[in-house]
């Protein structure tokens, strides 16, 4: 939590972060989607820093996942904490999202701005 406040007031100022920081951020993120979304039909990748599963649904284990998203560190931050819209990111192409279980807008944004 400390990372993704850190980088909440780095975005707000502009100001650089250590990736190791960025990427505790995102890791920590990405274990608040697992916990509050658990289930294995979705990959969401966020290179790289890393991955989960998440969403339920029917288990994937072997190959390219159905159900994909991936984007950019910052980008995932800022659908973490609500500062961009699924819609919006898919729209630009900050995410890349395939399958039809790959929408995360109902279980976005994790925290707050």
């Amino acid at each position: 939590m400390t990372a993704l406040r850190r980088w909440r007031e780095a975005d707000d100022d502009g100001t650089e972060l250590p990736a190791a920081t960025v990427r505790t951020a995102v890791r920590f993120t990405l274990e608040e989607l697992a916990i509050g979304s658990p289930g294995n039909s979705v990959e969401v990748r966020v290179p790289p820093a890393a991955a989960v599963q998440a969403i339920a649904g029917p288990r994937h284990t072997r190959g390219t996942p159905p159900n994909v998203v991936e984007t950019d560190m910052r980008t995932w931050l800022r659908l973490a904490t609500g500062r961009v819209s699924w819609s919006e990111a898919v729209t630009t192409g900050a995410v890349r999202a395939s399958g039809v279980r790959a929408d995360l807008s109902s279980a976005l944004p994790l925290f707050s701005r």
